[in-house]
């Protein structure tokens, strides 16, 4: 599969989220995911032999999936294993580049990674051929409206500070984008759904604050160098204030979270209906007359 753009330096995100690590890591997104991981699987009738997560920050997954009871060993493949020593089983691996044979894994799990991955139709790719016959991928990305407040407002104060505007805020993926990457990538019985999150803070820089403390800030190779303007700084914050603040003056942040699965092919799953096939004709079933093309009904 041929190589799109590169949009995120890779080494630079890895040196922030090891960054992120040292200053107390923020993982209240991770820890909503890890719930929902929980109760997607809960709904699943069977147990999973061989967990990775893939490149998911903290701990936060591992334990969820433990606590599940239909997980057996579970295995971290992070590009910061070595900053993770809470980590029993952990694989320094980038998402990018899978270590894993082709059949080896029964279930991977990856919570807010795969939207820094450069080819991510590569990624799931490699991710589909990774697991096993009716093995199970469930993933949870930052969708297109993550941060549009915080977009909006740099792009209006930059524009009217310094004549131009700048990439501060990475192009997160569309719902239905993904749903079609999955069935590129050869999912059975692909799913996409979205979550909208809004979280609440005292002022544009506690978001910011936050942001570093996730690891989640501006990784792109097109990013602008130059140190941020102070003018521009505190013109954003009163745009934002401005814009996208409640009564009681706390901003509002939205975050999108858009979840993947998808299962590995397999004979016992559920299978279209072969064309002409099909024991009763829809008119039958809708108890009504059919007619051909181009024949108009009776008054």
């Amino acid at each position: 599969m041929a190589q799109g753009p590169v949009l995120f330096d890779r080494n630079l995100l890895r040196a922030r989220r090891r960054r992120a690590q040292t200053l107390g890591a923020s993982e209240f997104l991770i820890e909503r995911a890890a719930a929902d991981i929980a109760e997607r699987l809960a709904a699943v009738l069977r147990t999973f032999g061989l967990a990775v997560d893939l490149g998911t920050p903290g701990d936060a997954v591992r334990r969820a999936l433990k606590a599940t009871g239909k997980v057996g060993t579970i295995v971290s493949a992070n590009p910061c294993a070595r900053a993770m020593p809470d980590a029993a089983l952990a694989v320094a691996a980038d998402e990018e580049v899978l270590p894993f044979r082709d059949g080896s894994v029964d279930l991977v799990t990856s919570v807010l990674s795969l939207q820094f991955v450069n080819d991510l139709p590569g990624a799931l790719v490699q991710i589909r051929r990774a697991l096993r016959p009716d093995g199970l991928l469930l993933a949870a990305l930052l969708g297109g409206d993550t941060l549009v407040e915080l977009r909006q407002a740099f792009a209006a104060a930059e524009a009217e500070i310094e004549g131009g505007v700048s990439p501060r805020v990475a192009p997160f993926a569309d719902l239905r984008e993904l749903g079609a990457l999955l069935q590129r990538a050869g999912f059975a019985l692909p799913v996409t759904d979205v979550e909208r999150l809004t979280v609440r803070y005292p002022s544009p820089l506690d978001l910011m604050h936050d942001l570093r403390r996730m690891g989640a800030t501006n990784a792109l190779i097109e990013r602008r160098r130059r140190p941020l303007r102070r003018a521009t700084l505190a013109r954003m914050m009163q745009i934002y204030g401005a814009e996208f603040a409640d009564a009681d003056g706390r901003i509002r942040a939205t975050f999108e979270l858009v979840w993947l699965s998808g299962w590995a092919p397999h004979e016992s799953q559920q299978q279209p209906l072969k064309p002409g096939s099909a024991r009763r004709r829809l008119a039958e079933a809708l108890g009504t007359t059919e007619r051909s093309a181009g024949e108009k009904p009776e008054r």
